[in-house]
């Protein structure tokens, strides 16, 4: 037992290691004919992750047009500390003046797998004139591929994409589902779970439809950190109040720190609010229920084992951990 013993504890330690519940870059393409211009905006902090960065990035962002990839034509990149970002520019040359461009993008394989990438694109018409035509994608692990086509969505093609978005980004990483298993943990009954799920939901919205005209931006290890509080202050009631009343006001708070993710996300695509949490409410619910069923089964199988206060010990364990290491970084 003692091997696996270190082997879990090693797991929790270094879990927290790649727990980013937001991770975001932004890129912007400019095409002129058969050249392209494209520019990429990356959170500083991204970089420990990436080994030889420049290169790594544009060995893993490819355009192409017609079967043909586009040729890259000169890049660069530089840190911009004041703005806390990595800075890169690029140029590219197509065979031909593309009318629609194919896009891979694998930057959550050199980040960390939970890395979404929102990219801008605008063909500028050979009339100085005329307005350029736009397209925008979004790129994660689930989706590396794209192709933007330069023509307005019909509004069934915006919900879906929309709530689709919503739905994958509920799924985005593994803190994500850390706070939903948090949250069927510290539910004592179906009924518990209903009312902390309702909060968790209610908090989230809230916290997207409010920060808009707060003013205030908080930095995304300020978020993970005070999540990470929140996570193992959550675990210490199990443990140590298992009677107290207050949980579904620390199920809202947990939610209000998601909801922080969900509003940088929006601030970045410019998205609708409604259709993205319609879609990451979807998913959550889902996931809430899938935990629950194999949890309940756990406890229903390993009662002498006590899998809740085992877990919970284990939840504050990760939660400290996380904690500490967001501070410090």
């Amino acid at each position: 037992m003692k091997p696996l013993r270190a082997a879990i504890a090693a797991t929790l330690m270094l879990w927290p290691l790649h727990a980013h519940v937001m991770s975001m870059s932004s890129g912007d393409l400019t095409v002129t004919g058969a050249r392209a211009h494209y520019e990429l905006r990356m959170p500083l902090y991204e970089l420990a992750h990436i080994k030889d960065p420049e290169n790594s990035i544009f060995r893993s962002i490819h355009f192409s047009s017609g079967l043909r990839e586009a040729k890259l034509d000169g890049q660069s990149c530089r840190a911009e500390p004041s703005d806390n970002v990595y800075l890169c520019t690029a140029d590219y040359e197509f065979a031909a003046p593309p009318d629609h461009i194919d896009v891979a993008c694998a930057f959550a394989s050199i980040t960390v797998p939970n890395h979404v990438h929102l990219l801008r694109a605008a063909l500028m018409s050979g009339d100085a004139a005329a307005a350029p035509k736009r397209d925008e994608a979004v790129f994660d692990l689930s989706f590396p591929r794209a192709t933007l086509w330069f023509r307005p969505p019909t509004p069934l093609e915006v919900a879906a994409t929309q709530t689709g978005a919503g739905f994958v980004r509920a799924w985005g990483g593994l803190a994500q589902v850390l706070f939903l298993a948090a949250l069927v943990l510290a539910a004592r009954s179906v009924k518990e779970l209903f009312a902390l799920t309702g909060m968790f939901l209610a908090g989230q919205v809230v916290s997207v439809l409010a920060m808009p005209h707060t003013g205030w931006q908080p930095a995304a290890r300020f978020v993970e950190a005070a999540a990470a509080l929140a996570v193992a202050y959550l675990a210490v009631e199990i443990l140590l109040l298992p009677e107290a009343g207050w949980r579904w006001m620390i199920a809202a708070v947990l939610g209000g720190f998601h909801g922080l993710y969900f509003h940088l996300f929006l601030q970045e695509t410019r998205y609708q609010p409604g259709y993205v949490l319609t879609g990451a409410a979807l998913a959550e619910a889902i996931a809430i229920v899938a935990i629950w069923f194999a949890f309940s089964r756990v406890v229903r199988f390993a009662r002498v084992l006590r899998p809740v206060q085992v877990s919970a010990a284990a939840l504050l364990a990760f939660g400290m951990a996380w904690f500490l290491l967001r501070l410090r970084s």
